[in-house]
């Protein structure tokens, strides 16, 4: 599939992916109840509780990523790209209730045990679920990543745990069904439970990060002080940089300080080339700088520019 999508625009290969996630929860979803079906494990039925939170997360991404291609209008003049932010935030939610459900569940299932029907079949169902569920979670991660969609990489995240959750559903009914312990099977949803709640919470952190203005990272802010100074000749210094994201936006904003004598039309060709340079070196990104007379330099907080001639600047 990566190889089908690469001669189509990204945001339609962002938009295809989501549209994706949605078919493949609700085929994994149906696949699952089948296995609960067979089986009467509430290991199971908690495996498949949680993809319909698969089902809904998998819309509310699509959703966001429309949201978040929009470009500016007169009431959003920087775009809607947080949209994706709030779409992880909700999955991130959505995770921690269905394990608060699938404990609730498993309780039921230690004050009432329940006898496991057919568990090589239902084992078998809920396997081939796992395997599609693990493809197109890695698929979704390394998209998200590679295509900067925060609602990509939040979806791939979340169907991680669900593989998680099959991978150790697997090992408890094997044990429960050689050993006879029904009480694995509630032990095991329990634990289950547990780590689907810790990567909810992480989820949710990360995504308020973002929502909350969080800074580039040191990687990227490097990019930036290279591209500056290496394409700032004729400039003094830049301070002040700031540095935020936004869905698949990276802002930023810095203070260019030049020479009190120069012209306007000088200053702005010095702006417009520092411009091109960081939306060369990062995709998807906005770069808004103020320009200031030497007077206002900052040496000490300051990046150097190179001069033309090699040297440089102060």
């Amino acid at each position: 599939m990566p190889q089908l999508l690469k001669s189509l625009p990204k945001a339609t290969r962002i938009q295809t992916l989501a549209i994706g996630s949605i078919v493949v929860a609700v085929a994994v979803m149906a696949i699952k109840y089948v296995a609960y079906m067979k089986t009467g494990s509430v290991a199971l039925y908690s495996d498949a509780l949680e993809s319909i939170v698969n089902v809904i997360t998998a819309i509310a991404a699509l959703t966001a990523i429309r949201v978040g291609i929009r470009p500016p209008d007169a009431e959003h003049p920087f775009g809607h790209h947080k949209a994706e932010y709030l779409s992880a935030v909700l999955e991130g939610a959505l995770i921690i209730i269905a394990a608060i459900m699938i404990l609730r569940e498993a309780y039921d299932a230690f004050l009432n045990p329940r006898t496991l029907t057919e568990p090589a079949l239902g084992l078998a169902i809920n396997g081939f679920a796992t395997a599609l569920n693990a493809g197109w979670a890695l698929l979704l991660i390394r998209s998200g990543r590679a295509w900067g969609s925060m609602a990509l990489a939040a979806d791939g995240k979340h169907i991680l745990t669900d593989v998680v959750t099959s991978v150790g559903v697997f090992v408890g009914l094997v044990l429960a069904a050689l050993t006879g312990w029904s009480i694995l099977d509630p032990l095991l949803a329990c634990a289950v439970a547990v780590n689907i709640l810790w990567t909810g919470y992480k989820l949710a952190i990360e995504s308020m990060s973002g929502l909350l203005d969080e800074r580039a990272s040191t990687e990227i802010e490097a990019r930036i002080h290279r591209a500056i100074a290496n394409n700032g000749a004729g400039a003094l210094e830049a301070h002040d940089i700031r540095t935020r994201h936004a869905g698949r936006m990276t802002f930023i904003e810095f203070h260019l300080v030049v020479p009190g004598d120069m012209t306007v039309a000088a200053a702005h060709e010095i702006c417009d080339r520092l411009e091109d340079a960081i939306e060369a070196d990062l995709v998807d990104a906005d770069v808004v700088i103020h320009v200031e007379p030497d007077e206002k330099a900052k040496p000490d907080a300051a990046i150097a520019l190179n001069n033309e001639d090699g040297q440089t600047g102060t």
